[in-house]
């Protein structure tokens, strides 16, 4: 099949939200301009290190370019728009500044078990080559990213909370505690 590759340019709205309960959570990404609507199946730890870079990418964004950060957008609050059918699940996640633009670009390409890992372990990304896994490409302003992570972080941060005593994630019946030599707590 050819590849298939989603772009959306300063989209009307671009969150990350979940369906199901805290601990058995599935995360996704969508995308909506017009009509349009994309929805794409992303790990919980893809959606931290997507934070975690974007927040970096906009520290320095603010510190070259003040003005682009002045006017902070709203956190949209709202649920994920339904029907959520997924066009394929994350495996490659690519951020980059495009100066000239003053924009940032987010692409998440979907897994490919074709394609052959480095002797990292790591999967190389292909961009928009037109041989290759599906591709969904953002293209958004800082005020937009900012927006986006201030949503996933919060988030994040509504999941389980951690048991006092371990760390781990507390399930509604509690867990067992390694730190309490396998009880329950």
């Amino acid at each position: 099949m050819p590849r298939i590759i989603h772009v959306y340019e300063i989209p009307e709205r671009w969150i990350v939200g979940t369906v199901g309960e805290p601990g058995d959570r599935s995360f996704f990404i969508q995308a909506k301009h017009g009509r349009r609507l994309i929805s794409i199946a992303i790990e919980k730890s893809q959606v931290a290190a997507l934070i975690e870079r974007m927040n970096f990418l906009l520290r320095e964004i603010k510190r070259e370019n003040p003005h682009l950060l002045s006017k902070p957008l709203p956190m949209d609050s709202n649920p994920l728009e339904n029907p959520i059918m997924e066009e394929f699940v994350v495996g490659v996640i690519g951020l980059i500044w495009l100066a000239e633009k003053e924009m940032i670009s987010i692409e998440f390409q979907a897994i490919d078990q074709s394609l052959q890992s480095d002797d990292n372990g790591e999967i190389e990304f292909l961009g928009e080559d037109e041989n290759g896994p599906d591709l969904l490409k953002i293209i958004v302003n800082p005020a937009q990213a900012q927006s986006f992570t201030v949503r996933a972080t919060s988030l994040l941060s509504a999941g389980r909370p951690p048991c006092t005593f371990c760390g781990l994630p507390l399930n509604i019946r509690g867990h067992v505690c390694p730190r309490a030599n396998g009880y329950r707590r």
